[in-house]
């Protein structure tokens, strides 16, 4: 199974609503299950350390997933810039013991990633940027090529999002 996680931090409070979308392949137009939980307290956001709000979201929602994960799908990038310095996707595959392979598809770009890690989708001339660990960046790349939508963003991916602007859970 794949799960695609994206997090919403309310700007109206000291809350964030977490959603996964469950699938079992790359391809899939629709989620097999979907799973959206409210944190009641998030930490402060701190310039540089975003993985130390967003990863205790995502690992709490991870703890609700009842079957095995095969790729973990997160909105942001794995590794940052042309350094790979570990950025949440690297944080969370270490934290997971290094065993889980993590895509990271990202909407905007960070100061020196490299052009290898942009693919286009659909009409947009806007580029994703694709970071990887546990698999290769091409993989990673054809993997999301390959996801159900005409849009720049993915389909289920589209959908984590969607579902994570949802306040009352």
């Amino acid at each position: 199974m794949i799960i695609a996680i994206d997090v919403f931090y309310h700007s109206d409070s000291n809350t964030a609503t977490v959603a996964g979308v469950l699938f079992n392949d790359f391809s899939d137009e629709a989620s097999e299950q979907n799973l959206i939980i409210h944190i009641d307290q998030v930490e402060p956001y701190i310039s540089g350390e975003f993985y130390k709000r967003e990863m205790p979201c995502i690992c709490k929602l991870l703890d609700q997933v009842q079957t095995p994960i095969s790729i973990i799908v997160i909105d942001g990038y794995v590794s940052l810039g042309a350094t790979q310095q570990a950025g949440l996707g690297m944080k969370l595959y270490q934290h997971l013991g290094s065993k889980t392979p993590i895509i990271g598809v990202a909407k905007n770009s960070f100061m020196g990633v490299p052009k290898a890690c942009e693919i286009l989708r659909g009409k947009s001339k806007k580029p994703l940027f694709i970071t990887s660990v546990g698999i290769e960046l091409e993989q990673a790349k054809q993997q999301i090529q390959s996801m159900a939508g005409k849009d720049r963003f993915p389909l289920l991916l589209k959908q984590a999002d969607i579902l994570s602007r949802t306040k009352n859970v």
